[in-house]
């Protein structure tokens, strides 16, 4: 299994699917409300810390992006999928959307007060993880809290197939928190708070809550 076409094969991917994706993801937030009680310990965390710009990277059709301001953050989307922040900019006019890499941000050094990165780990190799958390910890104030949701596991596994039968070519990586966690520390994060949700469940998820600590 090679993953070498992974950033081209996966923004093409998810264009392809991307209102389909929005029909099925747009109550996500207000059917969970664990995910929601996330999103406001993410919100008071960034507030604590004085607030300011909050980058919602992988933002997808923007309804985490849109809940945080309604939480008082002042949060804008990245996303690598130009199908992606085209139906977030259709739903969400008032908010700011940007294309953008996770594996090469361009935003300014200490520029942002928070980073929200909700599932798109589950999409970036092994190989490129440390280049991604560098890139957050080079653009996130000190102190700035991070948070992080992804699937756990220790299999990768080719998707050629979803939302609404849509063909795709995507790798879905699930790794267990302590993998993440050590990456996170490797690149200058301090873990707070890990959270393992349905662990029952076939796929189960986690959060990871970390703060720019050097």
């Amino acid at each position: 299994m090679t993953t070498d076409n992974w950033l081209a094969d996966t923004r093409t991917s998810y264009d392809t699917v991307a209102v389909s994706y929005n029909d099925q993801a747009r109550d996500a937030i207000g059917g969970d409300p664990h995910r929601r009680a996330a999103l406001e310990v993410f919100a008071d965390r960034v507030k604590a810390a004085g607030g300011g710009p909050v980058a919602d990277l992988g933002c997808g059709p923007g309804h985490v992006t849109a809940h945080l301001r309604r939480l008082g953050v002042d949060a804008f989307g990245i996303d690598l999928f130009p199908g992606m922040i085209a139906v977030a900019r259709y739903d969400h006019p008032d908010l700011h959307f940007e294309v953008g890499s996770m594996t090469d941000l361009h935003l300014s050094d200490a520029s942002v007060a928070g980073l929200l990165a909700w599932w798109p780990l589950i999409h970036i190799p092994d190989d490129e993880a440390p280049t991604v958390f560098a890139h957050c910890r080079r653009v996130l104030r000190l102190g700035g809290p991070l948070q992080l949701g992804f699937h756990v596991g220790d299999t990768t596994q080719l998707e050629t197939q979803h939302y609404g039968g849509h063909p795709m070519t995507v790798y879905v990586h699930r790794r267990q928190p302590d993998q993440v966690a050590s990456w996170l520390c490797g690149a200058g994060f301090e873990i707070e708070v890990q959270w393992l949700c349905s662990p029952d469940d076939h796929v189960p998820q986690a959060s990871l809550f970390a703060r720019r600590s050097s």
